[in-house]
């Protein structure tokens, strides 16, 4: 009950946060209504209740076991001979389910909501026809073909819907891994289902002048879903689609460093809930005197926050790969796990 009064309690101060700057936003837009606020500020708000868990976990938790504390519980439970890793047992594994709670059922809702927050934004705000985000140096996509694979660039792309325009295109076929054979230069170019068709269409080939063709047909494995995911934040991917997905940026060539990173994040989400727990009984376990309580919590808040910035901290390291993807991810919840463990063997066992 307490996880559940801090989570929806910090879950209606960030709604009423995130709809204030999205007026802000909307300020300018006349077409913009507020219940299109609304409605984007309710998407989005599933994604910020991910990164409320560990926060809702630790005040709860802190205050359960603050309140057993003033009222002697504790002191009466320790005095039947019943030890604080036994009372603390029941807590952890709550907090535990918690976590794949929120790793099984609450992400995949939570990127789905955001998946429609960034279309919404995009379309609302920035002005944008498409959430496919070009470069400056425009849009590149590799995909496979008969023996080998076409890399495509694009100066610029139009999506209405279903249908995907490339203008001004140029598309490099190679043979097996890096055996060049072709370019061509087409004017524009139209997804279709399992082909391009390309308008005014120059075919270079080695050692062969130019062929001129009003239509050309190039066959390819890309779908719209397939083109946008390239795009989508790992956020928008859910726990289920990850995997799978990992592995189709990998035989495709693409970088896959941020979605594995939020795919290990996410197993270690139940470590971490733990690992709140163990803070959270760390700090308000013992009696303090009436002076040093508000000394007590505000440690025990802070050492929260400090974890926080921590994980972003190690969370960017990773993403520049100046350390390895796995240790990224998993170190935040090994060190905090290990620090409340520490905390209380040295309190209570001396």
């Amino acid at each position: 009950m307490s996880f559940l009064g801090f989570f929806f309690g910090l879950l209606a101060l960030v709604f009423l946060l995130d709809v204030i700057e999205l007026l802000r936003r909307a300020a300018s837009k006349p077409h913009v209504t507020f219940a299109i606020v609304l409605q984007m500020g309710l998407l989005k708000l599933p994604h910020m209740g991910q990164l409320l868990f560990p926060f809702a976990v630790l005040f709860g938790g802190m205050t359960s076991f603050w309140r057993l504390t003033r009222s002697h519980e504790l002191a009466v439970t320790r005095a039947a001979g019943i030890s604080v890793w036994q009372f603390l047992l029941p807590v952890l594994l709550l907090a535990f389910m918690l976590g794949v709670f929120k790793v099984t059922i609450f992400n995949p809702l939570s990127s789905t909501t955001l998946a429609r927050f960034q279309t919404l934004e995009a379309s609302n705000l920035k002005g944008q026809k498409s959430i496919l985000a070009l470069s400056k140096s425009g849009l590149w996509l590799r995909q496979g073909i008969s023996g080998g694979h076409a890399v495509v660039h694009a100066r610029n792309i139009l999506q209405q819907e279903d249908r995907v325009e490339l203008l001004n295109t140029i598309t490099f076929l190679y043979q097996g891994q890096d055996t060049f054979i072709g370019r061509i230069d087409a004017e524009r170019a139209f997804l279709g289902d399992g082909f391009w068709r390309m308008e005014n269409a120059w075919i270079n080939t080695p050692e062969a002048p130019p062929i001129h063709k009003d239509e050309y047909w190039l066959e390819t494995d890309l779908t719209l879903a397939r083109i946008q995911d390239n795009f989508a934040s790992p956020a928008t991917m859910s726990f289920w689609k990850l995997p799978e997905f990992i592995k189709t940026l990998d035989e495709a060539g693409f970088s896959a460093i941020r979605h594995r990173l939020q795919f290990h994040s996410l197993l270690a989400s139940p470590l971490l809930m733990c690992a709140m727990v163990l803070i959270a009984a760390t700090f308000t376990l013992r009696h303090a005197r009436r002076g040093a309580t508000t000394f007590v919590i505000a440690s025990g808040v802070l050492t929260g926050f400090i974890l926080y910035f921590f994980s972003d901290v190690v969370y960017a390291l990773g993403l520049s790969e100046s350390i390895p993807v796995t240790l990224a991810a998993w170190s935040p919840s090994g060190v905090a796990l290990m620090l409340g463990l520490a905390m209380l063997l040295h309190l209570e066992d001396g």
